[in-house]
């Protein structure tokens, strides 16, 4: 299967924000609290499906800022239990804009989600996806 790859302009994440905290798992991260790594205008941002890892990926300027994790149960749906994002990216809306890339090429491939992670449900629960086809477990184990 062909990687995805999109270019996506940084200030994106800043108007998506609603909230100075990003939820990352069970733990909280204040915006503007990271002295991570800039983003300028000019930055760089890929995303890309690396079935050999069975992971989405983002790079910054080719340097891998986060994944999300994924797993294929036995009828080809796609378990998405885990995302994380180096913590020298973390505050900028990275993790969003991984999901919502994500989301888009699962979209496009015809697949269907079950979102364990909090991050990719939470990002779900307030972003349609058109042709996303998801299924809500009753009880998630994100990982």
């Amino acid at each position: 299967m062909p990687n995805l790859s999109l270019t996506i302009d940084p200030r994106d994440a800043k108007r998506q924000s609603e909230s100075p905290v990003v939820e990352f798992g069970t733990r909280l991260y204040v915006e503007g609290d990271d002295e991570g790594m800039p983003m300028t205008a000019t930055t760089e941002t890929t995303i890309t499906r690396n079935d050999a890892e069975s992971r989405y990926e983002i790079h910054i300027d080719d340097v891998l800022a986060g994944f999300t994790v994924f797993r294929i149960d036995t009828r080809g749906r796609l378990i998405f239990p885990h995302t994380e994002v180096d913590p020298a990216f973390r505050g900028r809306g990275v993790a969003q804009q991984l999901v919502a890339g994500a989301m888009a090429d699962v979209a496009q491939r015809g697949e269907t989600v079950i979102p364990h992670c909090p991050v990719v449900s939470g990002y779900l629960r307030k972003n349609e996806v058109p042709g996303l086809d998801i299924i809500w477990p009753t009880h998630p184990h994100p990982e």
